[in-house]
Order: C-alpha cells, then structure tokens, then sequence
C-alpha cells in the first residue's frame, strides 16, 4: 500500500500542473488531452480499486466437486440398483420358464397304463408276487400280503380285470389266503372280487385257467409256465430275483411287481 500512495502523490501533482496549463491556454489539442487524462484516472482509479491478490474460489470448486461427487456417487447406486433389480427379474423370469418346461412325473396310474400297454385283463399268480410267501406248504401256516405291492395293485383293479389264481394243498389255505386279501382292502378299496381269486391243486390247472381267461396280461413266478403260455399271452411278466435260462421274446422280467410299475 504504501508504494500506491506515492504514486497517487505524484500522480496528483502531476495532474495539477497539467490541469492549470490546460485552462491557460484551451484549444482541440487541449480537449483531447483532457479526455486522455480523465481515461487515465479512470483506469488507475480501476486498477487502484482491485484487489490485491486473486480470488480463491477453492471452498466453492470442492463445493461443486463434493457436489458432482454426490451426483456421481447416487448415479452409481443407481445403476447397480437398477442392475441388481434387472438381475433379479431375470433371475425369476428364468425360474418360472424352467418351471414351466420342466418334465411333468406321470402318476402311478398312468405308469400302470403305459406299461400295460392298454391291456384289459389280467391274470396273476399269488405267491411270490402278492403274497411273501412263496410255496403252498407256507400257506398251510399263514399268508400274508406284501404291503408294497398294494398300490400298483389297486391301481390295476381300477384299470383292468384282475383275476388271481394259486395251487394250494387245502381248503384251509384258501380260506388263509382270502382273509389276507380281505384285510389288506383289496375287496373294498379295489375292483376285485372275491369271485375273480381262483385256487387249483395242480400247476396245469394254473396254466389252464390263464388260456380260458385268455388275458392280455398273465403274471407268473414259474419260467416253464411262462414258456408255455408264450403262445397263447401277448404279454407276460416274469417275477423272479434271477432271470430264467431260456424266455419267450414276448415275456418281461422283474425281480417284483412294483419295481416293473416303478419306472419307465
């Protein structure tokens, strides 16, 4: 400042000189000095009213930084917001088309029908296949149902006529054998009747009533009977843990009934 004040000192003197010959002798030259002279102390008065040093504009350029800064920041969680929620739609878009494409488990019944291969009639033989027991001098003590086979069996009873059939050595196993049936339900929860269970004392009478019945179907424990229906049955079903040395083309086999109905 106090280089300042002497140049205004000077600078006034010097204008008071100027300013008293001026009006001594007044002419166009003297007009256009006095214009460049009120220039002059305009443009000092100008300078002389500006500040000292720069403008720090610092706190104002954080303030728009911190501010752009924000912007950016909530554009940013915008768009991963925005990815986030179109991930998520995606995602669940995706779920109900495979839910949607995704292979229907058919039912029981349908598999009974299927593997039957829209066969009507039935035949079958009881032990070993129905019953746990596996030879007629076991059902001179006792018969017993196979809970497992239950199901497959109520279900062929409602889509085919199932008739069962058996050797027995007398009149007490039968009598053993319709009881069994009786209390597993399959006379009141089934189509069969007490009417459709057929009993014989011989193999050959077995073998007999399957030709009379002449089903579509006749499942059977022994291999020789299997054979020799072969001609007569379209299909037959082999029930055994081994497979039998020699079969007819047209004769499945099975370790049990409801593993044959168990899958496709």
């Amino acid at each position: 400042m106090g280089d300042y004040s002497k140049l205004i000192k000077r600078f006034g003197a010097f204008l008071t000189i100027k300013i008293s010959n001026l009006f001594g002798t007044l002419d166009s030259r003297s007009v256009g000095a006095i214009a460049g002279l009120a220039f002059a102390i305009v443009f000092t008065w100008r300078v002389w009213r500006s500040p000292s040093g720069p403008q720090r504009r610092i706190p104002k350029r954080q303030g728009a930084t911190s501010s752009s800064s924000d912007v950016s920041n909530h554009s940013s969680a915008n768009v991963a917001t925005s990815g986030v929620i179109s991930s998520s739609e995606d995602s669940n878009a995706q779920n109900v088309i495979d839910e949607f494409f995704q292979p229907v488990k058919p039912t029981l019944g349908q598999i009974v029908r299927q593997r039957l291969s829209e066969g009507r009639k039935v035949t079958c033989r009881l032990l070993g296949v129905i019953l746990e027991e596996t030879s007629p001098e076991e059902l001179q003590k006792k018969a017993t149902v196979r809970s497992s086979v239950l199901e497959v069996l109520l279900e062929v009873t409602k889509f085919c006529d199932l008739y069962l059939m058996e050797r027995v050595l007398d009149d007490e196993s039968e009598k053993k054998v319709l009881l069994a049936l009786e209390n597993a339900g399959l006379f009141t929860s089934g189509g069969l009747v007490k009417d459709k269970v057929l009993f014989c004392s011989t193999e050959n009478g077995r073998t007999s009533f399957v030709r009379q019945l002449e089903p579509d179907w006749h499942i059977d424990t022994n291999p020789e009977i299997s054979f020799q229906l072969a001609r007569f049955i379209k299909y037959q079903l082999h029930v055994s843990p081994t497979k039998p040395e020699r079969t007819a083309i047209n004769v499945f086999n099975s370790t049990t009934l409801e593993q044959f109905f168990g899958s496709v």
